[in-house]
């Protein structure tokens, strides 16, 4: 009796201190160095318990069909069929989940990681206007990926951003980070620790271009980072511009070289999200990525239906997949808004 008495003692100790060690892990994450350089993410009731997650808690009553569906679902019939692995859309108004597939697997994410690079880049508030030189430490190694960004070039860090987020430029992506107080090693503490205040408790990053495979997380998790990166109109910016030009030195012309005259020439990078070129699209964030492991990804916010819209698609095995999936869920959301309208 007494034996078993001391056993309920231990373990009601030993459970005591579990609870005071989540506590303090939560409360380390919550007091993390926080340097928020845009409007602030509104989403710290997301950095502890995930039990009180309400995304979590919303795929939850998706997948079972438990919930109280608002006026932005109760009209939606069928299945988009969507060919992408993993999915999820989410009413960023209501944080209704309009639809999920897989939204809690882990993947690859490739360059969606770019928007969590440019988060971090901000939240430092390093001056945008600072030239930095692409280096020999800029180049990929892990899968060869060319750049139009040569060795000894020289960007402002807005450039680098700019390059980064809209065509996916890997040297700019791995400049920036590099760049950042404490190098590259202390960008993607940075990055994790930007992960955790959001609440992505399911994510982590190795690198700022995506190249690496280890850079992982699921639709779930980066429904909450691309909530947070539409916060940044920065960002809103560049990622949704269509294209840029940039003044780039031309060293093949000897006899220019000879009288050391240094000649320009315009480059034209443009966005990898074609949607953000047409007309009935209102985008306000996009990222593209692909690396083999990851597959083609796409996450956007945007108005469909009159309705502000997280959409994340992971893991579609064509280049041209991604696009149709989004255009399925316009599709969809507009007929179920049609209805709707002809209905009431």
């Amino acid at each position: 009796m007494i034996q078993s008495m001391k056993k309920q003692i231990i373990l009601l100790a030993a459970l005591l201190c579990a609870s005071a060690f989540a506590q303090a892990e939560c409360k380390k994450v919550l007091n993390a160095d926080r340097l928020d350089f845009g409007v602030k993410t509104g989403l710290q009731e997301y950095d502890c318990p995930k039990a009180a997650d309400p995304i979590a808690e919303k795929i939850q009553q998706y997948e079972t069909r438990q919930y109280d569906t608002g006026v932005s679902a109760q009209n939606l019939k069928g299945d988009p069929e969507l060919s992408s692995s993993m999915a999820l859309i989410v009413d960023e108004a209501t944080g209704e989940i309009i639809y999920a597939k897989n939204a809690e697997s882990r993947t690859s994410i490739a360059s969606i990681t770019k928007l969590m690079t440019a988060m971090v880049t901000l939240d430092s508030r390093l001056p945008l206007h600072e030239k930095i030189t692409i280096s020999n430490d800029d180049i990929d190694r892990v899968k060869g990926t060319r750049s139009r960004l040569g060795v000894g070039l020289s960007l402002t860090r807005r450039e680098l951003l700019h390059l980064a987020l809209m065509s996916s430029e890997n040297r700019a992506a791995a400049a920036l980070a590099r760049s950042y107080p404490g190098g590259t090693h202390a960008f993607v503490a940075a990055m994790n620790r930007k992960a955790a205040r959001l609440g992505m408790l399911n994510t982590r990053f190795a690198d700022s271009s995506g190249l690496r495979s280890e850079n992982q997380s699921t639709a779930e998790d980066l429904a909450r980072m691309v909530r947070a990166a539409n916060t940044y109109p920065i960002i809103q910016e560049l990622t949704t511009a269509t294209s840029f030009d940039l003044q780039m030195p031309i060293y093949k012309r000897a006899r220019s070289l000879a009288h050391k005259k240094l000649v320009l020439r315009n480059v034209a990078f443009h966005n990898t999200n074609k949607l953000v070129r047409e007309k009935d699209w209102q985008i306000g964030v996009s990222k593209t990525g692909f690396i083999s492991e990851a597959g083609h990804c796409l996450v956007m916010q945007a108005t469909i239906a009159n309705h502000p819209l997280i959409i994340v698609l992971l893991d579609a095995a064509g280049k041209y997949t991604r696009i149709e999936d989004a255009e399925r869920v316009k599709r969809w959301l507009e007929s179920a808004a049609n209805r709707s309208f002809r209905n009431g």
